[in-house]
Parts: C-alpha cells; structure tokens; sequence
C-alpha cells in the first residue's frame, strides 16, 4: 500500500469515508473524481492531491506521516523503504537526564553502522547520519529513543517517524520487540539478551572487558536489523486487512 491509495491524511476524511471511497473504485488519487463525497471535501481532497504529488515528487513524506495516526503511519514506507532508516539504542537507564546512550545502530540500504558512547557516538554524525533518510523506523522510538537523543545530544530529529509499536498493536501483537520476532518466526542469530543485559554489559566494558563491549554491539544492531523483515511482514498483512479486504469486495 502506498501513499496514493490514502485519503485519511485529508482533514475530515475518517476510515469510514476512506474505505467508501474504496468500495465505489477510488483506490488511488488518481482515480478520484469527486462524486462519492459532498463537493466542500472533494474540493479539499482534490487540493491534498495535487499538493501530494509535489511532496511525493520530491520524496518528502512528512507532511502525510504528521497527518496520519501513529497506527497508520506504515503508509509512508513503500513510497520511500529504500531511504528508510531502522533505529535503535542502548543506554545505562531509562532517564535521559540522568542515563546515557552507550550504542546506537542505524540499518539502513542493507548496511547497519553502530556509533558508541566515547568513541564516535556525537550528536553531528547522528544528524549527518539521519539527514540521508526519508523515514525513520523504530520499535517504541516515539516515547524512548527518539526523545532520549534528542535530550542527551541536544539534536532535533525531525524525519517522518514509524514505531512500530502501534501498527504491531493493530494487529494484535504486543509485547517487546524480541517476543513478537519469536510470534513471527523472525529469527536472531544471537542468545536472547535483555534491556538490563545491556547496562550490564557496558558497565563490564568499561571495567575493561573488551568482549562484553562486542557482545553489547552485536546485540544493538540485531535489534535494528531485525525492525527491517518485522516491517515488512507488519505492512503486507495490514495491506491485506486495511486494503484489500475491502477492495477484493468490489
């Protein structure tokens, strides 16, 4: 599903108006005609259109990922999932004000890079790193990643955002992002190591095991590896459910 099949980032159009405008054959922007709605909301569907082809010309999702609810927000990957950025971190705590990142890996293009606290972890190569992405895709980034760097590295991240945590709820999947790899049969090629692991990990690290540093890293770039398959299957079966439930009753 990509963008152009959406009318529900339009101010007054409701998954109920999206799905009619479906079910009578307006299944992408360039279909739309204006007959199945009143002519004040076609007229602001028909100006959200040609304002969206210019955004999508450039590759500028924000503007329909501000306007969709967080649970919908997986709209936006087909349109840009080659300049999509999986994001994930390690710290020693959960308070920004008083914790610190240890890790951050970034997937991205089939690559993963891993930045560490001491090392090469600043808030310059984050936003160097970021400002190459289209998306940003995390598994519960909204309420811990996302402002746990912006507070610890005085950074904006400003890319269109999806956590997965809310399309996954969507679909009945819930718990953390390892139970739910299990719940899918996506696989790690690496022992299951928990959020405390990780703080102790570091603490070994600089109490001078190189190797526990080692063990922390690979667990931090599993973690963001692995958001890239659960995306894709979380997007193909909400495709099915939210689309083409409704367009194969045509």
């Amino acid at each position: 599903m990509r963008i152009e099949n959406s009318f529900i980032p339009v101010h007054g159009v409701g998954e109920a108006t999206e799905r009619r405008l479906w079910e009578n054959g307006v299944t992408h922007w360039e279909e739309f005609d204006g007959s199945v709605v009143g002519s004040t909301l076609a007229d602001r569907i028909e100006t959200f259109i040609d304002e969206g082809w210019t955004h999508l010309e450039r590759g500028d999702v924000s503007v329909f990922a501000e306007a969709l609810p967080a649970a919908s927000r997986w709209r936006c990957y087909e349109n840009v999932s080659d300049e999509a950025c999986f994001l994930d971190i390690e710290t020693t705590g959960l308070s920004a004000d008083r914790n610190d990142v240890t890790t951050v890996s970034l997937h991205r293009g089939g690559e993963t890079k891993t930045f560490v606290k001491d090392r090469d972890l600043t808030g310059d190569r984050l936003a160097r790193e970021l400002e190459d992405s289209a998306l940003l895709v995390t598994f519960n980034g909204q309420r811990f990643d996302v402002p746990f760097l912006e507070t610890s590295f005085d950074l904006e991240v400003d890319l269109p955002h999806v956590d997965l945590m809310y399309p996954c709820k969507k679909l009945g999947l819930d718990g953390g992002l390892k139970a739910i790899e299990r719940d899918l049969g996506i696989e790690r090629d690496m022992p299951d190591i928990s959020g405390r692991d990780a703080v102790r990990l570091w603490h070994e690290y600089e109490s001078g095991d190189d190797a526990a540093l080692e063990t922390l890293v690979e667990y931090n770039r599993a973690d963001t590896r692995n958001m890239e398959p659960l995306m894709e299957i979380v997007t193909d079966r909400l495709h099915e459910d939210v689309f083409e439930s409704v367009t194969a009753e045509e």
